[in-house]
């Protein structure tokens, strides 16, 4: 059993692509609704890719300004000329994105098991708290970890060494789950366990050679192997 579980909260807990409605209705005044999943899926790449490249550059920034300037980007690539009213509506929907379906009976289990669980985060501590509140799964969280306590993005070493430092565990007794092979990958090299959620068939897993310790399709199936 481990002693504890540090979940990833965008992606894994927290469904990013749950913007998708509002952005139809926002690009709808445009005749470019049909735009909105792709609008999505690279915002939330663009989204990443700033925060690794700012990591790489030692600017560290919230990863709100992330998200941000990754809206700015993606608006400007799609040619969809979003208001800036229309913009800070979807920076708000960011805020109260929902749960993926099964995430709070999964969290409850643990719970239920007396398993430690924390929320580990690229987001800030206040941002992932309001988050999960409105998500309902705040209750299943011992506490909320954000690397904006180190000024570090994951994958970088020094994010995972804070996690173990702050709950005083050793790597061999945390895992780390994640839908992120980019933070999955990150773990193992930092010396923790991590199981990979891999909420889409068809994504792959990065061939770096290290690999998750375990591999599940959604929440309810990390239940059945750790729960």
């Amino acid at each position: 059993m481990a002693t504890v579980l540090a979940f990833d909260v965008y992606g894994t807990l927290i469904d990013t692509h749950g913007v998708v409605t509002e952005l139809e209705e926002r690009l709808d005044a445009s005749g470019k609704a049909a735009l909105a999943a792709e609008f999505s899926r690279r915002w939330r790449d663009k989204q990443l890719e700033y925060s690794f490249r700012r990591g790489l550059m030692g600017a560290y920034v919230a990863f709100s300004q992330c998200t941000r300037e990754a809206l700015e980007f993606t608006d400007r690539a799609l040619q969809t000329h979003l208001a800036d009213v229309d913009k800070d509506h979807l920076m708000a929907t960011y805020a109260r994105l929902p749960a993926f379906p099964e995430a709070a009976t999964a969290l409850a289990r643990f719970s239920a098991a007396g398993v430690r669980c924390v929320a580990f985060s690229n987001g800030t501590g206040e941002a992932v708290t309001g988050l999960l509140e409105q998500a309902g799964l705040l209750e299943h969280f011992e506490t909320v970890i954000s690397v904006d306590e180190v000024k570090r993005f994951k994958p970088d070493p020094a994010v995972y060494a804070h996690l173990r430092n702050r709950l005083e565990v050793t790597p061999g007794d945390t895992w780390l789950i994640s839908s992120n092979p980019f933070d999955v990958i990150g773990a193992r090299h930092a010396g923790l366990h991590a199981a990979w959620v891999r909420r889409s068939l068809d994504a792959p897993f990065d061939p770096w050679g290290i690999e998750p310790d375990m591999t599940v399709a959604d929440l309810d199936g990390l239940a059945e192997r750790l729960g």
